[in-house]
């Protein structure tokens, strides 16, 4: 008898060729450790893909078996990442569900810490540590630089592109609702000491140029409006710390350029073009 997964990994996926290979191929070579054998799936939910996504997630299909993983895909005619999460769910059979975006590349010993800070009867809530991807645009690795310094980078655990619960945790919600902030939506599920942030790193690309940053960065702040004005009671688990001149301060003196780019983006955002109404990609 086949035996029950310990855990389901949940890919939602909408036009990601180029970015869908290798993210599985990182899936494949993930040390399983102390993982039963055969104990582990991947769903795949492609959403309304125009391009070669699908046909590139089998061809992985060879390695993740070889590795121990089951690999289910589900081609939805029907868009959305929230339609695909919902449909995903519906055919995990996991106790534990990692949460991960098709451009994301996890360290070998992601899945292993995840199911470590998660094998418990309390609900929790896991990550890892992000790293910005290398960037094509100067723009951008300039904005990244002073990102990741930013204290909510530095004290949280984030969530951005991977996010895990388990089976305690993930009843916490019912299906994903229509909003824009999936992973704040959840990470706010969970009080400040339910959420686990693992040693292990996540590589997550960040969108190219100073026009795509701050059309995402207006996604993000409106998708946190959306949350405070149809989810209030979950706002009082926001552990986010201010940032304080003292704060400016550091970083405009170590980072200088960095930071004035960083600004200008942000500055852009508040005062330049329209609030965003529906999922942006990020990147």
């Amino acid at each position: 008898m086949t035996p029950s997964p310990v855990l389901s990994v949940i890919i939602p996926a909408n036009n990601e060729s180029g970015y869908i290979g290798p993210c599985l191929a990182a899936v494949a070579a993930q040390q399983l450790g102390a993982l039963p054998p055969h104990s582990c799936e991947v769903i795949v939910a492609a959403n309304a893909c125009s391009d070669t996504t699908v046909a590139e997630t089998e061809a992985e299909r060879a390695a993740l078996e070889a590795a121990g993983w089951a690999l289910h895909v589900l081609d939805l005619e029907t868009p959305g990442k929230l339609n695909a999460l919902n449909t995903a769910e519906a055919r995990a059979a996991g106790r534990i569900l990692i949460y991960l975006d098709a451009d994301v590349i996890i360290e070998p010993e992601m899945i292993a810490a995840l199911v470590g800070a998660l094998d418990t009867d309390a609900p929790r809530y896991a990550s890892g540590h992000l790293r910005v991807a290398p960037a094509r645009s100067w723009v951008t690795r300039q904005f990244a630089r002073t990102w990741q310094e930013l204290p909510f980078m530095k004290t949280n655990v984030q969530g951005a592109g991977l996010f895990a619960v388990n089976e305690q945790g993930r009843k916490r919600w019912d299906a994903f609702p229509d909003i824009i902030a999936d992973d704040a939506y959840v990470r706010l599920m969970f009080a400040p000491d339910e959420r686990i942030k693992v040693e292990a790193t996540y590589i997550w690309p960040m969108v190219e140029g100073f026009s795509a940053l701050a059309k995402v960065r207006r996604r993000q702040d409106a998708g946190v409006r959306q949350l405070e004005a149809e989810f209030p009671q979950i706002m009082q688990n926001e552990s986010k710390p201010p940032m304080g001149l003292s704060d400016h301060l550091s970083l405009l003196l170590r980072l200088r350029l960095s930071y004035v780019v960083y600004v200008g983006v942000m500055l852009a955002v508040k005062f330049g073009g329209r609030s965003a109404t529906a999922w942006t990609r990020g990147r």
